[in-house]
């Protein structure tokens, strides 16, 4: 493992899902990404976005810091299923100063202890549904954290030409640069998607990608 001097934008740590998807489309934008995580083969497909991949079997400051972690701009900590894993990693990644940190959590406990330690949390996976509950509007763009001036996760009201097509027919990847990272249909959210699952009207899609991208996307609906 060789020590980084370098700068980044953004750093990813856990390269499930939602990981892989934000690490993807930061460097599709044309962001310097560093990402790690402990299996190989996951580091081994993020290779052809960035070099800057990195498997490491712990996550102690000292490990972070010999790859770099620390020359992030941002960095997100994805590893919300392990919490003492997310809790301490997050812990080092803030000790070690950087300017900002999201971490990923899975309820809202997990959350609070992140929040005190000094991390921006976001829940995108099992709380989705509730937050979205709430916060359903009028128009289908439900604005959800923006990571940038370019690049954010939005939600996402399906209408129109999408109904009844699969996801591989909408190719929303091919179409608009943009990668679904969470479905929600009625009250069930599913992370776990399946390439043939057709939309309904009034499914929720989240979806990561550049801005204009996600405007793009919206006109098509209307």
């Amino acid at each position: 493992m060789r020590k980084s001097r370098e700068t980044y934008s953004y750093g990813i740590i856990g390269l499930g899902r939602f990981g892989t998807a934000l690490a993807k489309t930061l460097a599709e934008a044309g962001e310097e990404v560093i990402v790690i995580d402990n299996t190989e083969s996951k580091v081994k497909e993020l290779r052809q976005y960035t070099e800057n991949a990195f498997v490491a079997e712990t996550l102690t400051k000292e490990v972070l810091e010999e790859i770099g972690i620390q020359n992030c701009d941002t960095v997100v900590v994805c590893i919300g299923e392990k919490i003492d894993t997310s809790i301490l990693t997050t812990l080092n990644v803030v000790s070690l100063g950087v300017p900002r940190v999201i971490a990923k959590a899975i309820s809202p406990d997990q959350g609070a202890v992140l929040e005190k330690i000094g991390a921006q949390v976001v829940y995108p996976e099992s709380d989705m549904a509730v937050r979205l509950a709430n916060r359903l509007l009028a128009n289908s763009v439900l604005d959800y954290i923006s990571l940038n001036n370019n690049v954010e996760i939005t939600e996402i009201k399906l209408s129109g030409s999408l109904v009844d097509k699969s996801i591989v027919e909408a190719d929303l990847r091919k179409k608009f640069g943009l990668n679904i990272i969470a479905i929600e249909r009625g009250n069930k959210t599913d992370i776990e998607i399946n390439p043939n699952y057709r939309f309904s009207e009034g499914d929720i899609i989240v979806v990561v990608g550049k801005k204009d991208n996600v405007q793009k996307f919206e006109d098509s609906l209307n």
